[in-house]
């Protein structure tokens, strides 16, 4: 047989509980509504979507795919802001292809676009993993996370009150070899692109030093770290960030196969930075995906899939809830969120 056919029942017995509505209403952080990752839904009736999101009680929901081109933020503001200005939000990116033509003038330029985003109605940063991973200046040389030229660029999102939301890392086992002691050997099997192997990609703990010295540099803007700060396998690294960096905030999206198989630092992490946590489920507006994460959040149901599927996609284990207390349910859930974004829900 092979390990792609096992498929092992669990006998344990154990409380099982159904979550379809949260304990509050929630303002969904992190996720998308266009190819690939959001499910197409600029494709879709825009009624169909927001009856999804009522079902689920999001009352506002970030769609971060008009960080992929000024034409997909276009689109997306017309399709999904505009006839609904209050149950979204549409963030703006960077065009890295540009670099190579425009040189040392690259950073003042992507500032200047970003201005002219927000004039257009976008109302956060979204930086995706090629920054760190791929993006190249006009010398060809890789850009590192904490490169100051870049300066101008985390300022004038700061200048505009727009938060960054940055994804400049993968899982650590993405960096590591992809051998028998991998655990991560299944998904990177399936998804061979999503290895980023040091070498010939820079150590995954030099990405996130450098985008902590961006942080850090930048007391005035605000900074998401997408992921649980893009290290959930590390709550007390995540932890001494959000320490240092008061304009520091993480989402959870896309990690509760970390955060649940160390449910008792995940607890103890949740209680401590209440304040600095904002939900995010990062699979398009998914009714079963929601579904997990309120029970991860809300029961102490022991031993479950924290995927849809029959074998969890991102590692062969089964997670904890975390059963948090109602006063940090509703920051994590949409008071958080709401601060940063000037909402009222």
């Amino acid at each position: 047989m092979q390990l792609q056919d096992f498929q092992p029942q669990s006998k344990l017995v154990s409380q099982h509980s159904q979550v379809t509505r949260p304990r509050f209403p929630v303002i969904d952080a992190h996720n998308h509504l266009g190819d690939p990752f959001g499910g197409g839904w600029h494709k879709k009736p825009l009624a169909q979507l927001l009856d999804q999101l009522d079902q689920a009680n999001v009352r506002t929901y970030i769609d971060l795919d008009g960080g992929w081109g000024e034409d997909i933020l276009h689109a997306h503001l017309d399709y999904f802001k505009q006839p609904a200005p209050d149950r979204f939000i549409i963030f703006g990116g960077v065009d890295w292809s540009k670099w190579p033509e425009l040189g040392n003038r690259f950073p003042e330029w992507a500032a200047g676009r970003l201005r002219l985003q927000k004039e257009r109605g976008a109302q956060g940063l979204k930086i995706w993993k090629p920054f760190g991973l791929h993006v190249r200046d006009q010398h060809g040389t890789l850009v590192h996370t904490g490169d100051t030229r870049l300066d101008p660029l985390w300022q004038t999102a700061g200048e505009l009150g727009l938060p960054v939301l940055a994804h400049v890392a993968d899982p650590v086992a993405f960096f590591d070899p992809i051998d028998a002691s991998n655990e991560r050997w299944e998904e990177l099997g399936a998804n061979p692109d999503w290895a980023f192997t040091s070498p010939p990609f820079p150590p995954f703990l030099e990405i996130l030093t450098g985008f902590r010295q961006v942080v850090r540099r930048h007391p005035a803007t605000t900074f998401i770290g997408a992921h649980v700060g893009c290290y959930a396998e590390n709550l007390a690294w995540v932890g001494a960030m959000l320490d240092e960096c008061p304009n520091y905030h993480i989402d959870i999206s896309a990690r509760l196969g970390e955060l649940g198989r160390q449910p008792y630092s995940a607890r103890r992490f949740f209680l401590q930075y209440a304040g600095r946590i904002l939900f995010g489920l990062d699979t398009g507006p998914s009714l079963p995906n929601y579904h997990i994460s309120y029970r991860f959040l809300e029961t102490d149901d022991e031993y479950f899939n924290y995927n849809t599927g029959p074998i969890p996609r991102q590692g062969r284990w089964f997670i904890n809830g975390i059963f948090l207390p109602d006063d940090v349910l509703a920051r994590v859930y949409h008071q958080n969120a709401a601060r940063l974004f000037n909402l009222s829900i």
